[in-house]
């Protein structure tokens, strides 16, 4: 259970490698992008128009 390991954190960083046991870092948000920042807009929903009077087949 060393470096050569490719089950563990200490292999998979000997081997450059990732999986379970070492995952890729989470990117983080850069600049004022971020959900926090700036609150969604909520949108007004839209007027229900009222049905036409439908008309007899002829």
């Amino acid at each position: 259970m060393g470096r050569g390991d490719r089950k563990t954190k200490k292999g998979k960083t000997a081997i450059r490698s990732y999986g379970k046991a070492r995952p890729h870092a989470a990117k983080k948000a850069v600049g004022a992008k971020t959900a926090a920042a700036k609150p969604a807009a909520k949108k007004a929903a839209p007027a229900k128009k009222a049905a036409a009077a439908k008309k007899p087949a002829a």
